[in-house]
């Protein structure tokens, strides 16, 4: 380790590492601090049984800027993955998203024209404005689909009732009246062979990385190691909560190894009922297609955030966004600091996302 850098990068998810890396291509030298034992934030991935582990949930990349692709491809070739998830629903299964295959199986119809027509005529239950998140999905998408699909996955997401929930959280649901499972639009779409570790470990080439090591524990020692501080992780922590908390709901993840080559037959299947405690059942196995004689699972359970201390989703509603906007106002006025990132943004981003405002903030600091 040198006894001072040019760049300090607090965090070694997608946002730091990519920035990490522009820092190194051009010139500069760069310490990253990341206080988990492993560098690639969520996106970390193992090898187990020959099988790639999403350690923390499904990622799937996926774009339609071909700029952003061939970044990301120029550090590791990326294998084609269409994300097809499957929901159960007290044992019977939809496809997802919400499409021609999904109606035909709930309302034993065939054609885009009846699946409008009974879309729109229950849709018409909700008269007024949306003054919550039930009546926002049945607006959106009609009370069948609400009940079964919506209603039980959502409230475990959030942990509280439908009716208790701001709608704004579910601002559009994507319904498709024809017979595709492809849950994203993207044209581009993948995961990296050999795991998203192996993208990560290409993007912090050249960098010197203490894992292990909290940068809050000793701010001014570590600022002290470099010219400019790049931080990644929660605004409220970086200032001490001085202001209060911010909320987030988090997610437990518990893992399963299986003697069996096959469980469910698709990497993701949600729980949509209210009385499965889990969200979801991730197989691993099927991102890659690897061969193994046994398979691994994760089952998702949503979580309050102090129960884990890692913060995954935001909860943007009044309090959130005016309590965010001030730890924001103070880290604007640090010279010494650039924060960047869905922690430090206070915002859930897609990985495209993340690379792109990260190429953004380089190139606009270098």
């Amino acid at each position: 380790m040198k006894e001072h850098y040019d760049y300090l990068i607090v965090g070694s998810g997608l946002y730091g590492s990519v920035f990490a890396h522009e820092a190194i291509r051009n010139g500069k030298s760069v310490l990253v601090l990341e206080k988990r034992s492993h560098i690639g934030g969520n996106i970390y991935t193992e090898l187990r049984d020959g099988i790639t582990i999403h350690k923390y949930g499904a990622h799937i990349f996926h774009t339609s800027d071909k700029r952003i692709w061939d970044y990301v491809n120029s550090l590791v070739p990326f294998m084609p993955f269409i994300n097809s998830p499957v929901a159960n629903f007290h044992g019977h299964i939809y496809n997802m998203p919400f499409n021609m295959n999904t109606f035909a199986r709930m309302w034993d119809i065939s054609t885009p024209e009846e699946a409008k027509r009974i879309i729109e005529e229950q849709r018409k239950e909700i008269t007024g404005m949306p003054s919550n998140l039930e009546e926002q999905a049945i607006s959106l998408v009609g009370r069948d689909i609400y009940e079964t699909l919506v209603k039980g996955y959502t409230e475990k997401q959030w942990g509280r009732v439908c009716r208790e929930l701001p709608p704004e959280i579910i601002k559009r649901i994507p319904v498709r009246f024809v017979y595709d499972n492809n849950y994203f639009s993207d044209i581009y779409q993948g995961i990296p062979e050999g795991g998203y570790t192996a993208l990560i470990e290409k993007l912090l080439d050249g960098a010197d990385i203490l894992l292990d090591t909290d940068y809050l524990e000793n701010k001014e020692k570590w600022n002290e190691k470099a010219g400019k501080v790049l931080y990644t992780g929660c605004l409220d922590a970086l200032y001490g909560f001085s202001y209060g908390k911010l909320q987030y709901r988090s997610e437990i993840f518990e893992e399963e190894r299986l003697d069996k080559e096959d469980y469910q037959g698709n990497a993701v299947v949600n729980y949509t009922d209210r009385e499965t405690p889990w969200t979801r059942i991730i197989e691993h196995k099927h991102f890659d297609k690897a061969q193994s004689p046994v398979t691994w699972i994760s089952r998702e359970y949503p979580v309050d955030y102090e129960k884990t201390g890692e913060p995954f989703y935001p909860i943007n509603d009044d309090r959130n966004k005016s309590l965010y906007s001030k730890y924001r106002e103070k880290a604007e006025k640090e010279d010494k600091l650039i924060i960047g990132g869905r922690l430090a943004d206070y915002a859930y981003y897609d990985m495209d996302k993340t690379i792109s405002a990260s190429l953004k903030k380089a190139m606009e600091t270098f």
